[in-house]
Order: structure tokens, then sequence, then C-alpha cells
């Protein structure tokens, strides 16, 4: 589409009852990053109160019709996705504007190949829109959702506001709130003690409005802004007596949310051979058939009685926000043999149903062609609107797990989906641990099923195997007799490109931060041609690259399996902008790391060709001027490593490849990344309104 034309849905598609936009962009360094915002707005062309206004500390609005789902990575960049239920936006929604916004002085002309796509409920893309013309402005509004006639239409907006996020939601009627800051402060130590007891409390109800008083405008903070106080524009000048002035206060929302603490208190047990009651017990699995049979039910059980989480699942598949319900086991007719899937979810909203199929596997078994096949045949045939796999497995782009056959004379659409097991240990973490859910019995089932998932017998452990190709692939990097186009080497590309998603899943969860694989590729390039040409560099090099991003740390987190030493590196280049002489920063780079290991590796970057002076923090202590560069050449910044030995085997066990990856990235971010000073953050989730 081009800036200005809009289009029908329906016209489009049959299946747009609930659709899917995407909001993406990718930078050279891989750096960019940008806040997805959505309005609803009245027929005044303004939101009603500030539960219309959806961002990051406030991911689900109009009744749950619209919920921001996060990013995603992509072959070259990240996107981030935004559910949209249309049937169940309220009547008195007119219109909803879908925006984004950069913080700290950033502008979108820093990112390249800024794009809205939208596709309907069964995944197929309908409209894509490129944003041009962006390169002053720090707010974009990509496109907007609009009724007309009874029928939902979209428009391709491509509007920047050069004063941010403040400028743009100042138009459609939000109040931001410049003394939010210190109120935060205040209501940070009146929650304290209510977060010794692993609740989290949003704040009070509002008050009723007096009758024919109008109804307050929305207040945000300035923090959602990522504008200071003095950056938020002045309110308009008023004709006529002067206004009683406002209080500045953040809205009062209705919403509660709770979350648990990450230590338990002191057991009563009187030794430690004493066990807990577990709702969901796993000492009595002993074959996969009950291992995925308990799976599927617990995690079928727990979507439909904590909301939030069947949500947040189910949102990206094109479910709509309503009561939903879950079975396992059901029968269903296929030919001469009747079927039975693993399980049924079932969402009902205004008397239409949505349905999907489940299909799941734990202990590392792979998803069978055949089976996935007579699922979506049934589906078709019944009019159900997608099939579910959910295995340990991590879902790649361009790169299948199963391939289906789609037959093209049906006019009813499946939708093929997949979820790993740690996708879903990560949305219970973020739910239980930072997110916070409506009530403790929710926040309690979480954490039953969390242990489920965690613990050993279940199976439920995500991608824990790099496959048959790895042994012989270490071999061939050793001898020399690994060759470019080897099939096998694509293989262990792609497990490691699986199993750097997962050790993200796993972070994100851990930190209830952002984190995301860099891609560094071409703009647009096809995901199989990067991975072919990543190969043809492990033959050559014998080594496996990879870089994650985590919301708040000074720089991209590097991860290095050199197959030909045996050795794991982790790294992190921290920028050298602070003033002073260069052994002054020096100094403050080794205060920073008091607390850090010995043997960390401290290279210093230097502006120009060649390498700047290294050596350990154990030698650097005493002796800091060792890496100040002897020619005077410019400090640009530092680079930390730390190397380990990693696992030969395959797998997970405690000799494995999987796990001293995991325990490398652990530990250099408990003991490295943690350690240095990060940029001031632009938000803090718990300092901040739930609304």
């Amino acid at each position: 589409m081009v800036k200005g034309a809009n289009v029908g849905l329906a016209a489009l598609s049959e299946d747009v009852g609930s659709v899917m936009v995407s909001l993406g962009w990718s930078s050279a360094t891989g750096e960019g990053d940008a806040d997805v915002s959505v309005l609803l707005l009245d027929g005044d062309g303004k939101v009603r109160s500030d539960v219309d206004f959806c961002f990051y500390n406030n991911p689900v609005a109009g009744n749950g019709s619209v919920q921001l789902l996060g990013k995603t990575p992509t072959a070259d960049g990240s996107e981030d996705r935004i559910s949209f239920d249309l049937d169940a936006v309220p009547e008195e929604i007119d219109k909803v504007v879908v925006a984004a916004s950069r913080y700290g002085g950033s502008r979108f002309g820093e990112l390249d190949d800024l794009r809205l796509t939208l596709a309907d409920s069964a995944g197929d893309g309908l409209v894509r829109f490129a944003v041009e013309e962006a390169d002053e402005v720090s707010a974009v509004i990509f496109g907007e959702l609009y009724r007309r006639s009874g029928e939902w239409k979209f428009r391709a907006v491509g509007q920047g506001y050069a004063s941010g996020l403040a400028g743009l939601a100042t138009d459609y009627g939000v109040d931001i709130d410049d003394d939010a800051a210190e109120e935060d402060a205040r209501e940070q130590g009146e929650q304290g003690h209510e977060q010794e007891q692993g609740q989290e409390y949003a704040e009070e109800a509002p008050l009723p409005e007096p009758a024919g008083q109008p109804t307050a405008p929305a207040r945000v903070p300035a923090q959602a802004t990522g504008a200071r106080p003095d950056d938020v524009p002045a309110a308009p000048a008023q004709d006529g007596p002067a206004a009683a002035p406002k209080p500045a206060r953040r809205p009062r929302t209705a919403k509660k949310k709770v979350t648990l603490p990450r230590t338990t208190r002191k057991s009563l047990a009187d030794n430690e051979s004493w066990r807990s009651a577990r709702l969901f017990p796993v000492s009595a699995l002993k074959s996969d058939r009950e291992r995925e049979t308990r799976a599927t039910s617990v995690v079928l059980s727990v979507m439909a009685q904590v909301p939030e989480f069947g949500r947040r699942l189910t949102a990206g598949f094109g479910a709509p926000a309503g009561r939903m319900e879950t079975f396992t086991e059901v029968t269903l007719p296929h030919g001469e043999s009747p079927r039975r899937p693993d399980g049924v979810v079932r969402v009902e909203r205004a008397g239409k149903l949505w349905t999907a199929l489940v299909e799941t596997k734990t202990n590392g078994n792979a998803l069978k062609p055949d089976q996935v096949q007579a699922y979506m045949d049934i589906a078709a045939r019944r009019g159900y609107e997608a099939v579910i796999t959910l295995s340990n497995d991590v879902a790649l782009e361009g790169s299948p797990l199963v391939d289906v056959r789609i037959d093209g004379r049906r006019k009813h659409k499946v939708a093929l989906w997949h979820l790993s097991w740690a996708e879903v240990v990560h949305q219970a973490q973020m739910l239980i641990r930072h997110e916070g859910v409506g009530n403790a019995a929710h926040a309690w089932l979480l954490q039953e099923l969390l242990h489920y998932l965690q613990h050993e017998n279940s199976g439920c452990h995500g991608f824990q195997n790099m496959g048959a190709a790895w042994v012989p692939v270490r071999r061939g990097i050793d001898d020399e007799t690994l060759c470019q186009g080897d099939a096998r080497a694509l293989e262990v590309i792609e497990n490691w490109e699986r199993l750097v998603r997962q050790v993200c899943l796993r972070l994100g969860g851990e930190l209830g931060q952002k984190v995301l694989p860099v891609q560094r590729a071409r703009r647009g390039s096809d995901p199989g041609a990067r991975r072919a040409e990543l190969a043809d560099h492990l033959c050559e090099q014998g080594r496996l690259n990879a870089e994650i991003r985590i919301e708040g740390t000074p720089g991209v987190l590097a991860i290095t399996a050199d197959l030909r030493t045996g050795k794991l590196r982790t790294s992190i280049e921290v920028p050298s902008a602070e003033p002073g002489y260069p052994l002054s920063r020096v100094k403050r780079l080794i205060r920073r790391l008091a607390e850090a290991p010995a043997d960390l590796h401290i290279e210093t970057l230097v502006d120009g060709p060649g390498a700047g002076p290294r050596g350990t923090l154990e030698r650097l202590r005493p002796e800091p001027a060792d890496i100040v560069p002897k020619d005077g050449a410019q400090i640009t910044g530092f680079r930390l490593s730390l190397f380990k030995g990693m696992g030969s085997g395959r797998g997970s066990a405690e000799t494995g490849f999987i796990r001293s990856v995991d325990e490398a990235v652990d530990r250099f971010h408990a003991q490295v990344v943690a350690q240095v000073e990060a940029p001031a953050p632009r938000r803090s989730r718990s300092e901040e309104p739930t609304g």
C-alpha cells in the first residue's frame, strides 16, 4: 500500500474477525529499537480513559480485544506483534491508531525498512505498508483500523511526530503527568510491605465523576513517552475563565496485579526429606505417552483457568478474546479409523466459536508429519481455525518443523502454528514474576505449572539436542574434512539458532526484560540463504557466532563457540563516552568490576586501525595503566570477555554442549554484565502505573 491508501478488510479475506498487525524495522548494528503503542479512539477522535492507551506497561486494552504480544525475531531484525480481536472491540470505539516511538533522543531515520504488515487469523499476509521519510521524527503513526458502515477498514498513515509520543498522545486526549516520578517514589515505599508478602498491587479504582462533569482525559506518566518533564508540550491556552488546576496525579485504575516472590518463605518441614504437596505431581510418570497426556492436560487446564495465560498463548494464533474451554483426548472421525488429537482449545465470543486442535510431543520426540496432516484435514472439513503443535523444538522462520499439504481448492483455511515448551515456560515466568495476574490463586496455579514444566520428569524442557549432525561436524572441523555445502553443517546452524532463541526466552523470563537474538543479515534476505552462508563460514572458520540484546544493557552480548579449540567465549563491548583522562576512565571501569571474576579479559578499543592493549582483571587490578594505549590513541570502549570449556555431547547432560552454553551465558550476565553500569533506563516496571 501507499501512504494515504485505505482498504476494506473483508475484501481481502474471510478470516478478519481477528487480525495480527506487525511493526518492523532493522538497523545495521542490530541495536535499533522502538516501543509500540495503540490508542483506541471514540467518535470524537479521543481516548475515553487511560484503559484505551495500550503501551508496554498496559499491554491489554479494549476488554482484551487489543493485546501487545512483544517482539519476535525475523531474518533481518525483529517485529513487534499486536493482536486485534475486531469483533470484540467496544462499540464506542470508532478508530484504532497503531504507532511506535523511540526514546533517549533517537530518531526513526536511524532505522531501516520501517514497515507494517497485517495478517488474517490464518496467518496469511493481507497488507504491507512501508513508511518513508521518517528521518527526524521520534514517533510515527504507522496505520489505523477504523469502522465504516459496520465494516473494518485499514488506512496506511505514515505520519511522524517530531515531539515524540508525548505530542502524539496529547493530540488524542492523553494527558502527560509531569509529577509521575515523584508519586512513583512515594507509592514505591507504600508498596514495599505488599511486595514482601509476594503481591504487587496497582492503585485503587477511580471515584465516579460528579453528574454533569466531563470525564477527565487519561493521564500517562512522562516516563511512558520517553520524554523528560520539560519535553512535554504545554497545555493550550483556553478562552474565558481560567480552568481549575488539575491535580498532577497519574490515573488510578481498578486493575489489581499479583506476582509471586522470587524467594520462598522458610519451610515448616522437619527436614529436607519432606516434599511439598504439588498440584501436578510428576513422580509417577514412566512413559512418553504418560508425559504427553499429563503435560497436555496440565497446560490446557491452566490456560482455561487463568485468562491472562490462556490469552497470552492463543492471541498470536488469531484466537478471539473470549471465554475459553479446553479438552483432552477428543475422538474425531477420519476415514476408517478415528483420530484422537491430544487436545482441543475452544474460544467463544459473541456466539462465534474459534477452535484449534492440539498435537503434543515431550521428551524430545519429533512431530510426525502424517499425524499433523491428518489433523489439518480434519480441521478443514469441520471448519476449525487452527492446528497447534507443542514440542521441545523451536520453530525457525522459513524452516517448518513439519511439511503439510494444503489443499488450495478448499474454501476454508486452517492455520498451522507451533509452540515450544520453552515459550510456555517463558510466558508463565513473565506473568507470575514480573507482570502479574488477576488474583493470588491464578499466580499460584502458574507457579505450580512452572514447577511441573521445569521438573526433570516432565519431558517439557525445550530444545535439548543439537541433532545427529553435531558429532560428525565437530570431527570434520577437527580433522579438516568438512567441506562447504555439506548439509550436516546447515543442520548444525539451524540447531544453533534454535538454541540461541531458547537462551533468549529463558533469560528474558528470569530477568523480566526483552532479550532477543540480533540478526545482521541484509534487508529482505532469505532466511535459508542466510543460514547456508553461515554454514559455509562454519566449515571455513570452525566457529558458531551469535549476538543477543538484553534490554537495559550497554551493549550486545556476543557468544562464540570455537569448535576447533573447544572453547566458549562470551563478551560485550562497553562504550567509553565519559569525560576524563584515559587512566581515570580505566580505573572507573575496574572499580565497577570489583565483583567480577579474576579471569575476565579486558581489551581496550581504540579509534582507528589496530587493536588496543589487553589483560586479565586479576593483573589489571593492581596495574590498571597496562591497558591505557601507549601511543595516545583515543579510547572508544572496552571489550569484556570470559572463556569456558564447552561440552562435547550434543545434548543437555552435564557434559553436553547445550548446558555449557546456558552456564556460560548465565555466568557472564550475572558476574560481568550486571556489574557494568548501564545507561539510565527509560523505564522501570516497578516504578510505573499498570495503566
